[in-house]
């Protein structure tokens, strides 16, 4: 019982400081999946809001990888 209270705030805590932090200047990218990874240790929706935003996160990164690309063959 200790161990679940613990968790949903600890974990609640860093989702929403990352949710403030995407609105804020911040490092939401950081605190948020850090949140729901902690959150997803008793919750099942955590599990799923985490794989949504992990999948978010790497298409993200893969545009700005080919936006980097695009723009370093530009200058060649």
């Amino acid at each position: 019982m200790i161990r679940k209270v613990l968790i949903s705030i600890i974990g609640g805590l860093l989702t929403l400081a990352g949710i403030a932090l995407l609105a804020l200047p911040g490092p939401a990218w950081l605190l948020l999946p850090i949140g729901l990874a902690i959150l997803s240790l008793e919750y099942p929706w955590a599990k799923i809001w985490l794989r949504k935003s992990q999948r978010q996160f790497s298409a993200s990164a893969a545009w700005l990888d080919r936006k980097i690309l695009l723009r370093k063959m530009k200058r060649s």
